[in-house]
């Protein structure tokens, strides 16, 4: 077994109890919305998918009117997301799928949901975790480039540092690990400029200990 750090636990230890949200910031209030929008977000700002989904789902509530629409149906409602054709095709195979093998209801289970069109690992955790409190850390871009800057994770791909994080992240808590990891990512350890004088494990991560030779980038 891998050991890890105890600066590690007192990084996590810090997000437990200071972490900006513990929510998703896309806009949802049952499995079926929320994983129509985590289809639309891949690539895309939370931001502008909650400026789409209120009509995209006022139409097609559910998987069994979405499966009815026509792909150009569901594509003029998206269109102002990225890949926008492509994500109409997903959303409308999803939802035909979700009515013949799921009747119409979003399965719980990781290995179903990456069953589904347009859904991957990331997509099938954050659903897992959010609607049925699986624990389960899904890694988008945020949360790998916080891990490896923190000295979570050293993983090449996003399933090794899920990994890793799973391995340091009790169960009861990663359901709201992936919020910790993904907001501090997007306001605080920003890809470009990270606001490491705001930063509140600043003293703990590697990259800004005394006499680290390591960038803070």
């Amino acid at each position: 077994m891998r050991r890890y750090p105890l600066r590690n636990r007192k990084i996590i230890e810090w997000f437990k109890e200071n972490a900006i949200a513990e929510t998703s910031e896309l806009h949802f209030t049952n499995p079926f919305e929320l994983i129509v929008a985590v289809i639309l977000s891949a690539q895309c700002t939370d931001k502008r998918v909650n400026m789409v989904t209120p009509g995209l789902l006022s139409a097609y509530p559910d998987a069994d009117s979405m499966s009815k629409a026509s792909r150009e149906d569901i594509l003029k409602y998206i269109k102002s997301v990225s890949y926008p054709n492509s994500k109409a095709d997903h959303l409308l195979k999803m939802s035909r799928m979700l009515l013949s093998d799921f009747s119409g209801e979003v399965p719980s289970n990781i290995e179903d949901l990456m069953k589904l069109p347009g859904v991957g690992r990331k997509t099938a955790n954050v659903v897992a975790s959010i609607c049925f409190n699986e624990p389960v850390i899904a890694v988008d871009t945020h949360v790998f480039r916080v891990a490896h800057r923190l000295g979570l994770s050293k993983g090449n791909t996003p399933y090794e540092v899920e990994q890793d994080l799973e391995a340091q992240i009790d169960e009861d808590d990663r359901a709201r690990a992936h919020h910790w990891l993904i907001l501090h990512g997007r306001y605080v350890c920003k890809a470009q400029k990270p606001d490491c004088q705001g930063c509140g494990v600043s003293h703990l991560c590697p990259k800004l200990m005394e006499g680290s030779k390591l960038s803070a980038r």
